[in-house]
């Protein structure tokens, strides 16, 4: 049976590495992201992948985009929930608006874009949900209080829900990622990367393609017994 994949913030870094990832393993995929309208379309051109434009803060948008992806593509039996923003500050400075644009992508976008997935999935009998969630969620990161609390958030999130859908042949998983080699990691200033480099036990970062490859099996029948969990990918900076 071929399997639909929907993979949210979908079309560049870490994201982009996943569709292009589950696409190579034979699943139909459609990448969500919500602003860059530019790099949505090149990737789709490079890839041949479709995009679909909303904001997962939004459960109203959810709905609705998750509905066109279901008409185009097809019923959504793999979800990873990606998308993930940044509004770091410290927290003596940190405004409410910095707190709930964070929470409202990387937290509440986990309720909004399972949750209209969550029944088909039921009725199916099989389900993926894989959330990404990251390094500074396990081990928090200084002047990243609200980031580090939604990412947090997120593996409870996956534990619980794990529990509700086992029954149904649908199991919840997350990725904590350390520091992988996307545009925005190699933005930052030399110096700034080689102090994070010199924190890594392997001696480098990550790539996207790396956490692909874990999506990619966390999808698969083959890790039908595993559910609830955390896979830890960053290269023994953070050892739990």
């Amino acid at each position: 049976m071929e399997r639909t994949a929907l993979v949210t913030g979908g079309t560049r870094g870490i994201g982009a590495a996943i569709s292009v990832a589950l696409g190579a393993a034979g699943y139909k995929v459609a990448a969500n992201y919500a602003g860059n309208d530019e790099v949505a379309a090149r990737f789709h051109d490079e890839t041949g992948i479709p995009v679909f434009k909303w904001s997962v803060a939004h459960y109203d948008e959810c709905v609705a985009g998750i509905a066109d992806v279901e008409s185009a593509v097809g019923p959504v039996d793999i979800l990873v929930n990606n998308a993930g923003i940044t509004r770091d500050s410290m927290f003596h400075r940190m405004t409410p608006a910095q707190w709930r644009d964070v929470m409202g992508t990387n937290l509440d976008g986990l309720f909004n874009m399972t949750h209209p997935v969550w029944p088909g999935m039921r009725e199916r009998g099989f389900g993926r949900v894989i959330s990404i969630s990251s390094i500074n969620g396990q081990k928090g990161q200084i002047g990243q209080a609200n980031y580090s609390a939604a990412k947090a958030g997120d593996l409870g999130f996956t534990k619980a829900l794990a529990q509700e859908g086992a029954a149904k042949g649908i199991t919840v998983n997350a990725i904590c990622p350390g520091y992988v080699g996307t545009d925005m990691v190699m933005a930052v200033p030399e110096k700034v990367r080689e102090s994070i480099i010199a924190q890594i036990p392997v001696g480098r970062l990550g790539t996207p393609e790396e956490i692909g490859r874990c999506v990619v099996f966390l999808a698969s029948d083959e890790a039908g017994f595993i559910t609830g969990s955390t896979i830890t990918a960053n290269g023994g900076q953070f050892v739990v």
